[in-house]
């Protein structure tokens, strides 16, 4: 049992750490799903340990259960003991999701994202037009919107530190709000099988602390430029 044992504490907190770990939160967003999964988790265990003593109740007393009707067995193993257990999970689940909705803010920063077959383009808006591939850049401790398109085939715009994911569809545009919490160099990728170069399709994303922002996205856009002009 001890190399079972071992194997599963590494693949744990191989789980837990890492570029892409959505259990690594640098981000509100991305926090409150961590925290949702390990509500979830314990819920689960409880249901799990639950059964596993009744299991070893019947295996160690043969006909220990046999006082007990089996309507009983049904409606408190079925319905009461699921209910008890089950109805908190879902209700902080609906309250948790209720808060990574998008919240208003005074002028929201807008970054655009398009991903296409098979890298993503970024472009901002308010920063006169910047553009950069394969490159995200975000300020820190700033709320920015992320409008997600496609314009050949569904792709998903997925940064696991920051928050969940969101589709880009070809003809749509969906928005995603995140945040980031600290400077910092992190990774996304595309979580929908979208062609063979799907696999390509990871990002960079690198936080800047807010007051340096502009000047680094136009350094970063303005290489951008120039590494695409002398590949023409």
């Amino acid at each position: 049992m001890r190399p079972v044992v071992q194997l599963g504490l590494a693949i744990a907190a191989t789980g837990c750490s890492g570029p892409l770990s959505a259990l690594s939160a640098s981000g509100p967003a991305a926090s409150a799903i961590a925290i949702l999964w390990w509500v979830m988790l314990v819920g689960s265990a409880i249901i799990f340990a639950l059964v596993l003593g009744l299991f070893a109740l019947v295996i160690g007393r043969p006909g220990w259960g046999s006082s007990v009707s089996s309507a009983r067995w049904i409606v408190l193993g079925g319905l009461v003991l699921p209910g008890v257990v089950l109805t908190p999970l879902v209700a902080y689940g609906l309250v948790t999701g209720e808060r990574l909705l998008p919240l208003p803010v005074t002028a929201p920063r807008l970054i655009e994202a398009e991903g296409r077959q098979w890298s993503w383009i970024f472009r901002y808006p308010g920063e006169g037009g910047a553009q950069t591939v394969n490159v995200l850049h975000l300020p820190a401790g700033v709320p920015v919107d992320i409008a997600v398109s496609s314009p050949d085939v569904i792709h998903s715009f997925w940064i696991p530190r920051f928050a969940g994911k969101i589709d880009a569809v070809p003809g749509h545009v969906n928005v995603l709000r995140i945040q980031a919490d600290e400077p910092g160099r992190y990774e996304g990728q595309c979580s929908e099988f979208c062609g063979i170069g799907h696999a390509l399709m990871r990002f960079a994303v690198i936080v800047h602390p807010a007051k340096d922002f502009t000047a680094a996205l136009a350094q970063a856009a303005a290489s951008s430029h120039a590494s695409a002009r002398v590949k023409e």
